[in-house]
């Protein structure tokens, strides 16, 4: 297994969810939807789902608007080589004790500041989504489009899967969903019409 580079580091933290810091929007930062992990000093994994993306407010940004004719140049330095401030949100979803198997629920304490953020790889992500038992924490999340965040963790996890188990995985949170959502057809329908094969 390979070592994760870590491509943002926690800044607050509570025990659904945490937000983490990091310098610009590489190909190797999560993107929304995507499943992550934060390791703890004490072998647990953090496991969660990015939720929401921002680009914070930067000062030399300002100026730059300020000045009034942007330079296409001066426009890729700042991307390039300034701080971009990038905050991701994550919802926790699950965790891991070194040793132990995979638990799909909250952790007994969530992760704490400067604790890196990695992305997690295809293996990593068919592992964790064999259960489909964090479906219901993502459905009842509060404030957050657990809806589009659902469709885009479920197309990336089926994307990572051969051609031949894809449609299978597909049709098993479709199942898992329909049990879930029995209670709201509508919601449930745009979610399957979005995620089917």
């Amino acid at each position: 297994m390979t070592i994760a580079l870590p491509v943002g580091w926690v800044l607050r933290a509570s025990t659904v969810g945490f937000a983490v810091g990091c310098r610009v929007l590489q190909p190797s930062t999560p993107h929304f939807g995507d499943l992550v992990k934060v390791s703890l000093p004490d072998g647990m994994n953090i496991f969660g789902l990015i939720y929401d993306v921002q680009v914070r407010d930067d000062p030399a940004v300002r100026q730059l608007i300020l000045a009034g004719e942007l330079e296409p140049e001066a426009i890729l330095d700042q991307r390039e080589n300034r701080l971009v401030p990038i905050e991701l949100s994550v919802l926790i979803v699950g965790y891991q004790r070194e040793g132990q198997s995979l638990e799909q629920g909250l952790p007994p304490q969530p992760p704490i500041s400067l604790d890196s953020l990695a992305l997690c790889d295809d293996a990593e992500i068919r592992t964790f989504t064999e259960q489909l038992d964090y479906l219901r924490l993502v459905l009842n999340a509060l404030q957050i489009p657990s809806d589009e965040l659902l469709i885009a963790n479920l197309r990336r996890a089926a994307a990572i899967r051969s051609p031949e188990t894809r449609r299978q995985f597909l049709l098993e949170a479709g199942r898992e969903l329909a049990r879930l959502l029995s209670f709201d057809l509508v919601r449930l329908e745009g979610i399957l019409r979005r995620i089917k094969p």
